[in-house]
């Protein structure tokens, strides 16, 4: 298999390649040291396209289509700001890539801060192919939360991603329980039974499947991927660095 380049999508998790019919998903961890304040060690998974099927038994394999959730763009993802903003951020995302956690904890404050001024929109693209990093399909799963609470409203989008993240499971376990995705849910303030059983339902597990196929299908090449007003930011002191996007966002305005 050819190996994506680290220095593109640093620690970052690359999507899957397009496989002959009986390729099996390969995942190879290395550490990537990202020099910031301190230097941390970040794994790096390689793997094919195998993973954006649903092979555990009992699951529905996702399939063309799918009901759209309300509050969502037609690409999927969940804009958060307002319509006029001069700068918008898109940030592309797996919600069980440690990366992309890394990305929340350096920019979640400066993102909801954006917002809040005026400054930038946010469009959230929640992605699934890390579903074989869990036990139970935690990716999928996670990432129809984040459509059952965007069809409930966006107001607290933003403060349910960061507790999304900071509860992220570690890579290679059962995955946070819907249980457990319900209680973030309510605790963001979606309250509504609505919401904690579309979670339970999967209710958006197709469309997740669909939005995530033509992301990936666009060229994207990683998670986190990132951009400000369409340009990609690929650098890792920029993306993870102790000020986050924020020098960014104020050039782009």
């Amino acid at each position: 298999m050819e190996a994506y380049e680290l220095s593109t999508y640093p620690g970052g998790y690359p999507p899957p390649q397009t496989p002959g019919p009986n390729r099996k998903l390969l995942v190879v961890l290395a550490p990537f040291v990202v020099l910031l304040v301190v230097a941390a060690a970040i794994g790096v998974g390689l793997l094919t396209r195998t993973a954006m099927t649903k092979e555990i038994a009992g699951t529905a394999m996702a399939a063309t289509g799918g009901s759209a959730p309300a509050n969502v763009l037609a690409d999927g993802a969940v804009r958060i700001g307002e319509p006029d903003a001069k700068v918008t951020v898109r940030v592309v995302m797996d919600l069980q890539c440690p990366v992309c956690k890394a990305f929340e904890e350096a920019n979640g404050a400066v993102l909801e801060g954006a917002v809040r001024d005026g400054t930038a929109a946010v469009e959230y693209s929640v992605i699934s192919f890390l579903d074989r990093a869990s036990t139970t399909e935690y990716s999928s799963r996670a990432g129809n939360a984040s459509f059952c609470v965007a069809d409930s409203g966006v107001d607290n989008y933003q403060p349910w991603l960061s507790e999304m993240f900071a509860r992220q499971p570690a890579e290679g376990g059962d995955g946070l329980p819907d249980s457990e995705l319900i209680d973030i849910a309510e605790s963001a303030g979606y309250t509504e039974p609505a919401v904690a059983q579309c979670i339970t339902d999967r209710h958006y597990d197709t469309y997740l499947g669909t939005k995530t196929d033509e992301v990936l299908d666009s060229g994207v090449n990683g998670t986190p991927t990132v951009y400000v007003n369409d340009e990609e930011i690929s650098d890792a002191a920029t993306i993870l660095g102790e000020n986050g996007l924020a020098p960014v966002i104020s050039a782009a305005r």
